[in-house]
């Protein structure tokens, strides 16, 4: 199967002012977010990137657009990779949400929580997974089993993703730290998924290209050595 770079888009002028911006339309990335995005294109440089796709909202069509633009990809949206619907809670400030009753359900057993006019987190997990499962397999099918793509999308996105790779229980996943413009990593195969990045904001990727004669391989690493 190919493998997926799981992208958070850059710093929002929502994360800058500490509100959950949920899906609000027109929030833009801030000074801080435009200078990580520009950042993308040296990042990835050593990657051949196959696909870009990024959440329908502007935060992470921003981030992903000069980079597509230099590797004459479209940007392509998947309403699976849409923010959570925090329904009430949208446009609120953190600091106001976390003395809510409910915010200790978020934080302590988010696999009950339901947001007041929106969505549970079981539910996003549940859409979010079956989306980048569903285009890595077309990914995979268009070009290979060596191909690298690229998913631009939200922080509880992504870590409601890496919990279901990584076999985790939806109530443990506000331990993974999904920082802005980070990169997240999983290659799926058969058997399991295997994460090979999380939370990366600068390390060289280029490890990630399979090599020419490398095939799929879905066995786990045994005794510290790469497998065969």
């Amino acid at each position: 199967m190919a493998t997926v770079i799981l992208l958070r888009h850059a710093r929002s002028a929502a994360n800058g002012a500490g509100t959950l911006a949920g899906r609000t339309p027109g929030v833009g990335l801030d000074e801080t977010g435009r200078t990580q995005a520009s950042g993308l294109v040296d990042r990835l440089h050593p990657v051949p990137l196959r696909a870009v796709l990024a959440s329908p909202l502007q935060r992470c069509v921003d981030t992903v657009a000069d980079l597509a633009g230099r590797r004459a990809l479209p940007v392509e949206t998947d309403e699976g990779l849409y923010e959570v619907d925090y329904g009430d809670w949208t446009g609120r400030s953190l600091k106001e949400l976390s003395e809510q009753p409910q915010w200790r359900v978020v934080q302590q057993h988010p696999s009950a929580a339901v947001f007041p006019g929106g969505e549970g987190l079981a539910q996003m997990q549940a859409r979010a997974v079956a989306a980048i499962r569903a285009q890595d397999a077309r990914v995979t099918e268009e070009h290979g089993s060596q191909a690298v793509w690229l998913a631009c999308t939200h922080g509880d996105v992504i870590k409601g993703v890496l919990a279901d790779a990584l076999g985790l229980h939806l109530d443990g996943f506000q331990r993974i730290v999904v920082e802005p413009c980070s990169f997240s990593v999983i290659r799926y195969t058969e058997t399991r998924p295997f994460v090979l990045r999380t939370n990366d904001t600068g390390s060289d990727l280029s490890g990630l290209i399979p090599a020419e004669s490398e095939d799929s391989n879905d066995e786990a690493v045994v005794g510290g050595a790469r497998g065969s």
